[in-house]
């Protein structure tokens, strides 16, 4: 779900972006990384945004990874395959505080090979910054802060305070997911209002994904019976999102109990479906 929010954020709010990792203001669109493919690639995390003069290419990572070096550096020859003029700019944003050397790393090399990117380790950055822009609010309790609630009161105050409704919810839930990196939820919800996080497209995304699981489980057995399992769906899938249980229950209608028995269920890990194999 983290990869799921900082992608859309940098796609919804590309200028914002551009305007902390570049120093400048430009309008950045989406390139998909099929068009980058010699072989299928795994691109959870991976966010390739383009100008006319630039090519911006976006990495999030809770946790160190030693595989990024050469991530970088087959994205970067990836890259120059398809857009040879164009200028690449690479980054690598740690969310998470680490003690790990591999935070540290920006280049990648082999034999007489070598490639640099840059890394930002985000509980490095200014506060100030992730409050100026509302595409980078939802990150500022992980910026070098001495009081994250502070900032996440003072960063739910601006979220109040966008006009367009929708901008809003989908900054607030945003900004609720993310900031469970840095505090507990029973914070996060008391300074976010929940009322503001529905109209959001990533809590419909949620309920989306819960609603399709829930009906496919609840098919044969009744509508009824078909609709409490998609809640519970729902439920589950907000609580692996580490939304708090107070939350979760405001949101679907479930009592505070029902939820809190839902825990080892979220706990247990998500089934992928099964193929289905045609008949002889």
């Amino acid at each position: 779900m983290i990869d799921n929010i900082c992608k859309f954020l940098a796609e919804s709010f590309s200028r914002d972006f551009a305007s902390w990792i570049l120093g400048e203001a430009i309008t950045l669109t989406k390139i998909e990384p099929s068009e980058l493919s010699v072989e299928p690639i795994r691109a959870d995390s991976v966010i390739f945004l383009e100008s006319t003069k630039i090519i911006l290419h976006i990495e999030f990572q809770t946790e160190a990874n030693q595989n990024i070096p050469f991530r970088m550096a087959d994205y970067r020859l990836r890259l120059y395959r398809k857009f040879p003029e164009r200028q690449i700019h690479q980054v690598v944003i740690y969310l998470t505080p680490s003690q790990s050397p591999l935070v540290h790393e920006t280049n990648f090399s082999i034999g007489k090979l070598n490639h640099e990117f840059n890394v930002i380790r985000i509980w490095e950055q200014p506060t100030e910054i992730f409050q100026q822009y509302q595409g980078l609010f939802p990150f500022a309790v992980l910026t070098k802060t001495e009081n994250p609630t502070e900032t996440l009161r003072q960063v739910a105050k601006q979220i109040e305070n966008i006009a367009d409704k929708q901008v809003q919810s989908n900054v607030a839930a945003s900004t609720a997911i993310i900031s469970g990196i840095a505090l507990n939820k029973e914070i996060i919800q008391r300074l976010l209002r929940s009322e503001i996080m529905k109209e959001s497209v990533i809590y419909q995304e949620i309920l989306l994904e819960g609603k399709a699981e829930g009906k496919a489980e609840g098919k044969a057995e009744g509508e009824a019976e078909g609709l409490a399992k998609a809640t519970k769906q729902i439920a589950i899938n907000m609580m692996r999102s580490n939304m708090s249980m107070d939350l979760i229950a405001q949101f679907t209608g479930l009592s505070l109990k029902q939820v809190q028995k839902l825990q080892k269920l979220a706990a247990q890990p998500t089934k992928k479906p099964k193929s289905s194999k045609a008949k002889a």
